[in-house]
């Protein structure tokens, strides 16, 4: 089967999306299938991934995100996916670049991926200390509409989360398939455990190596909530020593900056590209600190737990998906000091036990291979609902035709 992504949010310097892309086109030349990427770029550019290749068209550059650009012209689009002939076409996000994707001609099956809950991203938390998440949802009833409309010209609508699936539905949003994320099990494991790295962390954070050591990973984005994260974790270090090391870069970097200043058990450092680097700090700290309540899937907290990590999260989103109550705790979203809390909850916990349970934990973490073997196996029966019912469109000029006769 050829697919072809019409990825409006793919970036070489991305964070999350971009991992799961280079990902799915492992997958899909270990699956037999080709896959081609499409996305605006800076310059116009293609490069061979297995069996397909990713496409970039230039294009303007995201105004208030200097690592993205936007698609403006649907016509190279058009023009490649005519070349390409895919058997079905994937839109990426439910905005210029998925009503590119409905408006051509072409006879391929399409299918909306969702990544992200743009009303809980970001009305849901603006609005949070004035308005529940149920009064936000009626006030941005418009976007609801405006997506129940759009995904209408779409075959299949999937969701990378359990939660975020059952919440589209919710919303009237019809056909839609959830079927949740994985991560590269084979990259992280718990057996990657450095002390002597956890002690070197721990020391730039001031702190000696009986101190418990905290990580946040991601990028600095409004949506992750560090600065609630890093005050929440300084309120907790008056009980228990933490250290927390900060890992990331991005729009929100002067709000983690000023979060992080004055804090002395507080250490940043730049995002980590190299996978087997971020793989053995996972393995190597006490908690993954999590603030993020609007995540399909929660990528990195899974990651953290395939590395046999205890976790500290919101309740809502893919994390609240995601937590076990023998490894995790959850606090209410965006309390600061119910996240203090629940950092205090967890280091009051007998630790070996802890540990012996994270660990038993990972090996049930699921696997990317299985996603995305359930991923293009539903895009075949989708592709070939599409082609059946074309060839039944096509056929019934004929059999009137005949039946006359």
């Amino acid at each position: 089967m050829r697919v072809v992504d019409v990825a409006e949010f793919y970036s070489p310097t991305g964070g999350g999306v971009r991992t799961y892309i280079d990902r799915k086109f492992e997958a899909a030349a270990q699956l037999g299938h080709e896959l081609f990427v499409i996305a605006p770029g800076p310059e116009d550019r293609v490069e061979p991934r297995g069996a397909g290749a990713l496409i970039q068209i230039r294009c303007p550059r995201l105004p208030f995100d200097a690592n993205y650009h936007m698609f403006w012209d649907a016509k190279p689009v058009h023009r490649w996916l005519d070349s390409l002939s895919p058997d079905l076409v994937e839109a990426s996000s439910p905005w210029r670049g998925a009503w590119i994707v409905a408006n051509w001609s072409g006879p391929a099956a399409r299918a909306m991926f969702m990544h992200a809950d743009p009303v809980a991203i970001y009305p849901q938390r603006w609005l949070a200390p004035v308005a529940s998440p149920d009064q936000i949802d009626q006030l941005f009833e418009w976007f609801w509409n405006y997506l129940r409309n759009l995904t209408g010209r779409f075959s299949s609508v999937v969701a990378g989360g359990l939660w975020l699936a059952k919440r589209f539905e919710q919303h009237g949003v019809a056909s839609v398939a959830g079927i949740p994320l994985g991560v590269d099990r084979g990259a992280f494991s718990p057996g990657l455990r450095d002390e002597r790295l956890r002690s070197e962390l721990l020391k730039a954070c001031g702190c000696p190596d009986n101190a418990k050591l905290a990580l946040a990973v991601g990028r600095f984005h409004p949506e992750k909530r560090w600065p609630m994260v890093i005050e929440a974790v300084s309120r907790a270090s008056a009980d228990v020593p933490i250290g927390l090391v900060v890992v990331g870069d991005g729009i929100d970097r002067a709000r983690v900056l000023r979060a992080a200043a004055g804090k002395p058990n507080v250490h940043l450092i730049p995002p980590i590209r190299d996978r087997p680097r971020l793989a053995t700090l996972l393995a190597s700290a006490d908690v993954l600190t999590h603030g993020c309540d609007s995540e399909t899937f929660g990528l990195l907290p899974a990651e953290a737990m395939a590395s046999g990590l205890p976790l500290v999260g919101p309740d809502r989103g893919g994390f609240a998906d995601l937590a076990r109550p023998s490894t995790s705790e959850i606090y209410r979203s965006g309390d600061v000091e119910a996240a203090a809390a629940a950092i205090r909850r967890l280091f009051a916990r007998d630790q070996s036990v802890l540990k012996a349970a994270a660990i038993e934990a990972a090996a049930g973490v699921r696997h990317d291979t299985d996603h995305f073997a359930d991923l293009f196996e539903h895009y075949q029966a989708v592709a070939a609902r599409a082609w059946s019912a074309t060839s039944r469109a096509a056929a019934s000029p004929l059999r009137t035709v005949g039946a006359e006769a």
